[in-house]
């Protein structure tokens, strides 16, 4: 069987929503399934050692458990939307590379968020029930999140769109609050910080990295010929 492309992403990133509607097709083009992979991209800055410093009105989104320096996460945590320089650039273009991609797109308020139980969500759904399911639901979650604002940091927005997918509300209530799940994805996060990942979207395949959403030329160029 062809090797997997890893795919990893974050539920409150924009450029890994959009990804997150092209890269089946694309794979499956060249005869090569898709394995995903749920993290934090809080996490993922961290190790790349971001500095970045909050703005005044824009704050970052809240640290994910595990991490015990508050003060050193929010810098972490923080988005390019944070950086006046940045921002109205950055939310220009998540748009326009929705559009591109003809991907429907409407910025969410607030943004950016925790996404931890969400990301539980879908390892609890990866391992109880299969990779098909956890990549049904991080294309519900995320398209709920940048097309109707759903906000997935809130508990009771989640449950509920847990629900509206058609999946245990409960059971998926009390896995996002287990320690098994917690686990999980601090597991996940850490396989990715090993093998390299620092940002979202971020694609492995054949053991070669690529960051970005608009990496996407790239990928299929490699794809088809094997090398760039």
């Amino acid at each position: 069987m062809p090797a997997a492309i890893d795919f990893f992403f974050d539920f409150s990133s924009p450029y890994a929503y959009i990804a997150n509607e092209w890269i089946d097709a694309l794979a499956a083009r060249h005869g090569r399934p898709v394995r995903r992979h749920a993290i934090l991209l809080g996490v993922a800055f961290q190790a790349a050692e971001s500095t970045s410093a909050p703005r005044a009105g824009l704050a970052p989104s809240p640290p994910p458990e595990g991490v015990r320096n508050l003060g050193a996460a929010q810098r972490f945590l923080v988005s390019p939307v944070s950086h006046p320089v940045k921002r109205e650039y950055t939310l220009l273009d998540f748009e326009r590379s929705a559009r591109f991609e003809r991907v429907p797109y409407r910025q969410p308020a607030p943004f950016p968020i925790a996404t931890q139980n969400a990301a539980r969500v879908f390892w609890w759904l990866h391992d109880t029930q299969g990779p098909d399911a956890a990549a049904a639901w991080s294309r519900a979650g995320m398209r709920a999140y940048f097309t109707r604002g759903v906000p997935l940091s809130e508990p009771a927005a989640l449950k509920a769109l847990v629900a509206e997918t058609g999946l245990d509300a409960e059971a998926a209530q009390d896995a996002w609050g287990d320690p098994v799940w917690k686990h999980r994805l601090k597991q996940a996060n850490d396989d990715a910080l090993a093998v390299g990942v620092f940002g979202a979207p971020f694609f492995i395949i054949d053991g070669e990295p690529f960051w970005g959403n608009d990496r996407k030329p790239q990928i299929e160029r490699r794809l088809a010929d094997g090398r760039i």
